[in-house]
């Protein structure tokens, strides 16, 4: 069984609710880094130039430890921490939420605007689904072109993710595996290559667990 490293939102959401004739857009996308997030953000305020407002909260870091909120002019402690707290209550991390307002004409109060950010943070979540996520490792492999067939086939028995694959004097190919595999994979490579190729480590990555793998 692979460990679970963190729990994130399964994928880009988006939810719309009205509070008192105001648009509230709830946007949602989980993230690696704080550079994705702030390109995220600016993608939503590319989108929505008349907005009144473009709240925002994220969350990152394996154990979440980075936290940052904004509340883009309205008032302090209405609109960006309640948005992070949704995110600290679902103990979620590596995502960022905006959430895009039009203004209605009718003030909400600051508890109206506690609750509506609240709630668009919230649907934005359940729109998006929560889901685990597992470290995967990336190797780089090359054989010849008589033993790709071989390779190939190994893999795909065992599910390993083949991708980046390049025709050229040899076979390249880019191979993610669980690391516990490691020994399996530079096991079959020795065996299938006479020793002669070894498999060339690029980077650890995080991928949603998957219900019909057999090894999760």
């Amino acid at each position: 069984m692979e460990k679970v490293i963190y729990r994130s939102v399964a994928k880009e959401a988006k939810i719309e609710i009205i509070e008192k004739k105001s648009r509230f857009l709830g946007h949602v996308k989980p993230v690696q880094s704080s550079e994705e997030a702030e390109a995220f953000l600016q993608e939503i305020r590319a989108k929505h130039p008349t907005a009144t407002h473009n709240v925002w909260a994220y969350r990152l870091g394996l154990s979440g430890e980075q936290q940052r909120f904004s509340d883009d002019g309205e008032p302090s402690q209405t609109a960006g921490m309640p948005t992070l707290d949704v995110i600290l209550k679902q103990d979620i991390t590596q995502l960022i939420i905006v959430t895009t307002r039009y203004f209605g004409g009718i003030l909400l109060g600051a508890g109206g605007l506690v609750r509506a950010y609240s709630k668009s943070a919230s649907e934005a979540i359940q729109a998006a689904g929560i889901t685990a996520y597992v470290q995967r490792a990336k190797y780089r492999v090359t054989v010849s072109y008589s033993e790709w067939g071989i390779v190939e086939n190994f893999c795909q028995k065992r599910r390993w993710a083949l991708s980046e694959v390049e025709y050229m004097e040899n076979v390249s190919v880019t191979v993610t595996i669980p690391e516990y595999d490691k020994e399996a994979l530079v096991s079959f490579l020795q065996d299938t290559t006479s020793g002669r190729v070894e498999p060339t480590f690029m980077a650890n990555v995080y991928l949603q667990t998957s219900s019909n793998r057999p090894d999760i």
